[in-house]
């Protein structure tokens, strides 16, 4: 099974929070990708970059620890979809508008619904959007 994979919880695998819910979740995604393919909007690399930059300068995490996160990545199932610009203007413009969620959120919800594919997000607004837009969610019975 393939499955859309926001960073929302690909970030929990460097920054975990203390929402255990949301940590466990993570892992069960993680663990997923053993056997599963997830995919990615091609701004994904552009967005994991910007949190681990934020944090290294914040004091979060160290360079070295992001580096060995960055290996972790290479070494996942995650394929980077190289259409996510072509349905930017269009598909995505418009289930931002509808949802009411930035353009980036709508990118993965456009990926989920172009692929027929769940949705794999800690990210409530952009989960709400997908429930209603009919796209299930990652990990949901």
């Amino acid at each position: 099974m393939t499955f859309v994979l926001d960073n929302s919880v690909a970030m929990r695998w460097v920054l975990p929070n203390t929402n255990v819910a949301d940590n466990l979740y993570a892992h069960q995604a993680l663990d997923a990708l053993s056997a599963e393919t997830a995919t990615v909007p091609s701004l994904w690399a552009l967005e994991v970059a910007n949190v681990l930059a934020k944090a290294e300068q914040k004091g979060v995490l160290t360079e070295a620890r992001s580096q060995a996160f960055l290996g972790l990545l290479g070494r996942l199932n995650i394929i980077e979809d190289k259409a996510t610009a072509t349905h930017a203007l269009s598909e995505t413009l418009g289930l931002a508008r509808r949802y009411k969620l930035s353009a980036y959120d709508a990118s993965y919800l456009e990926l989920a619904m172009r692929n027929a594919c769940p949705l794999a997000t800690l990210d409530a607004e952009l989960a709400k959007a997908a429930m209603s837009a009919g796209v299930p969610i990652f990990g949901s019975p």
